[in-house]
């Protein structure tokens, strides 16, 4: 009898860790993905812009294809608030498999969109839808994975397993910029210009597929289903729940302020404005930046397991003091060789990685169930839109004014609001769901 109820316990754990990883790896995929598809449109814009705007001013035709860009950003409050209501009313699962389908969607669109020779300008609205139905899609997979992956984690280790959000994202974006780099080394410019670019996207439709199917086999949250009303019961309106929910809400928002820019301002522009402002080489750039954002990677597990165990409001604490202490610093090493991005880079990253690790933890963590993936759907798009969609632009405005410190205030000062929020959040480490 002992032997049996050994093995029983034995195999019951192993199925445990099956299903925990299976979990893991289909939300690690599709928020891949989600990242993946959202980074190649800037990649890979200077080829397709001319293809699918009139390009008879090719300069007309970036600008064009950098505006839809822009839109997509407009959509993921809209996204967010649609998917967020979703999965507050449906399921995390159910909103989480159709927003990856949704992205999938949007990638096979534009490896499909025809080029403006051919269709004329139907080929620039249907850009424009695709990029509204990516921006959508990108609202909603945030704070629907988010909420998910901190129901499912075991509460002693939910900063750990919170990591995996940025985690994944990031290597989706590394695989992108990658991705990039061979294609422009393999092909030649006219292939590149006449169907290279398609490659990413096609190849973002058939992941998302896989994704579809990896999601599809995953389980609902307890949480969400505890909490779930018999059909019949009335419920509390939408409005009712968010307005109950509001200081949360707003807390969101400023504990996310300093941490959106700057990851923008680091992970994002800071290549491009050490080519511009110092004359680095393009190709220094982009690898010294995939390097940086490799130790991103690489940090964002260890600030979880730290918040499991010294708790949230310090790991914060730490990460967002190092990372305005050190941001004029590590300005003023860029220069034009490789270690002169990489390294401040690398630093201010894993520093900001501290609070891009946990936040989906400390998201969920402040929200009741019934409202939690909304109330940080709206708040959290609302910011990234705003501030984070307008970072690259603000940067580069500055740039050309002669005034690039401008732009470090400006961060630093976000920083500091943010630090003055989480000083006032309630610590939440291992609290119950």
């Amino acid at each position: 009898m002992s032997t049996f109820n050994t093995t029983a316990a034995a195999s019951a754990e192993q199925s445990t860790l099956r299903a925990g990883a299976r979990t893991v790896f289909g939300i690690g995929v599709g928020n891949a993905l989600e990242w993946f598809d959202w980074a190649i449109y800037a990649s890979f814009a200077p080829f397709f812009a001319g293809q699918v705007f009139d390009n008879k001013d090719p300069v007309s035709a970036m600008l064009a294809t950098l505006a839809v860009f822009a839109v997509g950003f407009v959509a993921r409050p809209v996204g967010g608030f649609f998917f967020g209501w979703l999965a507050d009313r449906k399921g995390r699962k159910f909103a989480m498999t159709l927003s990856v389908g949704l992205a999938s969607l949007g990638s096979l669109m534009l490896a499909l969109t025809p080029t403006f020779a051919a269709v004329g300008v139907f080929a620039s609205i249907l850009l424009l839808l695709t990029r509204l139905i990516q921006g959508l899609a990108h609202g909603g997979e945030m704070p629907a994975a988010q909420t998910y992956v901190a129901e499912v984690a075991p509460r002693e280790r939910r900063g750990l397993w919170a990591s995996l959000i940025y985690f994944s994202g990031t290597c989706g974006i590394l695989f992108g910029m990658l991705l990039g780099a061979v294609l422009t080394v393999v092909l030649p410019q006219a292939d590149m210009l006449a169907w290279g670019w398609r490659v990413p996207f096609a190849l973002g439709a058939v992941f998302g597929l896989y994704a579809l199917f990896m999601r599809s086999r995953m389980k609902e949250t307890s949480a969400f289903e505890a909490a779930s009303e018999p059909a019949g019961v009335p419920r509390d309106s939408l409005w009712q729940q968010m307005l109950r929910a509001r200081k949360q809400s707003f807390q969101v928002i400023g504990m996310t302020l300093g941490l959106t820019v700057c990851y923008y301002s680091w992970a994002v522009t800071a290549p491009v404005q050490a080519v511009t402002l110092h004359g680095m080489d393009r190709g220094t750039a982009l690898w010294a930046s995939v390097a940086a954002n490799a130790v991103f990677i690489a940090v964002l597990p260890l600030w979880g397991i730290l918040s499991d165990r010294i708790g949230r409001k310090p790991v914060m604490l730490i990460g967002g003091i190092g990372a305005a202490v050190l941001y004029f610093p590590m300005q003023g090493m860029i220069g034009q060789d490789f270690w002169s991005l990489a390294i401040p880079s690398a630093v201010e990253l894993s520093f900001l990685a501290a609070g891009a690790a946990i936040s989906p933890a400390v998201y969920a963590e402040l929200f009741p169930t019934r409202v939690r993936t909304l109330g940080v759907a709206v708040p959290y798009a609302f910011v990234v839109a705003l501030f984070g969609g307008t970072a690259p632009y603000l940067q580069t405005l500055f740039a050309s004014l002669a005034m690039p410190a401008a732009f470090g205030i400006y961060a630093v000062v976000l920083l500091v609001i943010s630090l003055l929020v989480i000083l006032r959040l309630p610590e939440t480490r291992g609290i119950r769901l």
